[in-house]
């Protein structure tokens, strides 16, 4: 198949309410759902010709995007796995939380969980990789970092994509700038085109990427506009963030990275405000001692949908030990990275 399928998991934990967006037919269905469960939506790609092909590829989207960011970087791995897209509870088609102060990694990770459980059901799964970017690089963490979670098997090999256990303060101040805000737009082209400002880091872009990466961000409106995808109450546990809370956040995932048997590749954008160069080289000397590659002209986060960035995603996943520790803009652009 050349376009993913649409599923959902049904996750414990956390009841659901009804995007603003939804229409009449599923705001009935989110009502009629017992409470304390809700719904995840995943969309797969398999281009293997095996629909129970035992190798399984996750791959998680950052905070206020959705599970449709990785269809470049999708549509290649399938060629070799199953690849599980989720749009993590309250963004994209997944259902909203009742409570927002649900909406937290630990949750997160335990949607995860109910997902696995539901695709090794479905398909024996062997091999597990996981490839998680900003946020979905967090829950990552949660999930192959803690010996004994009731994983099918363990993370095999785990990309971080310009996250660590350090996030820096500064960072976090400007994404709580935007975050939760100025959600409503005329059209379509005025909602890509202010996301496109507040997005620089994400680097250079054709208009056709953007209107590609864009595309699955908004949802219609019954009276003619655009509205982001996304539960503006997910900004909340964020606003309510101290340096403290941020301290302590960090101790606890230095545990987590520290515990990791899988292979790790960590992806840096170079000009990242979010993951700081000597975080970045204290995660290649500790714990599982990932293998960091900067990307110039890139801050936070890459998008993973330039050839040479989706080709050192495939390399590293398919074996290549000999990556390099840095690929120029040029190298980026290219089919095939050098």
């Amino acid at each position: 198949m050349n376009q993913p399928t649409l599923n959902y998991v049904s996750c414990p934990g956390a009841s659901a309410v009804a995007p603003s967006w939804a229409s009449a037919q599923r705001r009935q269905e989110i009502a009629s759902q017992p409470q304390g469960l809700h719904r995840m939506a995943y969309w797969e790609w398999n281009l293997t010709g095996n629909p129970r092909h035992s190798h399984v590829i996750v791959c998680v989207h950052g905070l206020s995007r959705q599970g449709r960011d990785f269809d470049v970087l999708a549509r290649e791995l399938s060629r070799f796995a199953r690849v599980i897209c989720p749009d993590v509870v309250g963004r994209g088609e997944s259902d909203w939380l009742a409570d927002s102060k649900a909406y937290q990694v630990p949750v997160y990770a335990a949607d995860m969980l109910a997902l696995l459980a539901q695709l090794h059901a479905q398909a024996p799964i062997e091999t597990l990789d996981w490839v998680g970017t900003s946020m979905g690089g967090l829950i990552g963490m949660g999930i192959a970092g803690q010996p004994g979670l009731p994983l099918p098997v363990s993370v095999r090999k785990l990309v971080l994509n310009d996250v660590g256990p350090v996030i820096e303060w500064g960072s976090l101040e400007r994404i709580a700038s935007y975050l939760g805000k100025s959600l409503q737009f005329p059209n379509f082209e005025s909602a890509a085109a202010a996301m496109r400002l507040i997005s620089q880091g994400f680097g250079p872009h054709s208009d056709e990427q953007w209107k590609q990466l864009s595309r699955a961000m908004v949802k219609p409106l019954s009276e003619g506009c655009v509205v982001l995808h996304y539960d503006p109450r997910i900004a909340e546990p964020m606003a309510g963030m101290t340096h403290e809370m941020a301290k302590a956040g960090e101790v606890l995932l230095w545990q987590l990275y520290e515990q990791l048997q899988a292979q790790v590749l960590l992806v840096r954008g170079a000009d990242s405000d979010l993951l700081s160069q000597a975080t970045a080289q204290s995660m290649a000397q500790r714990g599982p001692r990932a293998r960091c590659v900067e990307l110039e002209g890139v801050g936070h986060a890459p998008t993973l949908v330039a050839p040479g960035q989706v080709e050192l995603i495939r390399e590293f996943l398919q074996g290549d030990s000999d990556l390099p520790a840095r690929l120029s803009l040029v190298q980026q652009a290219q089919e095939e990275a050098e």
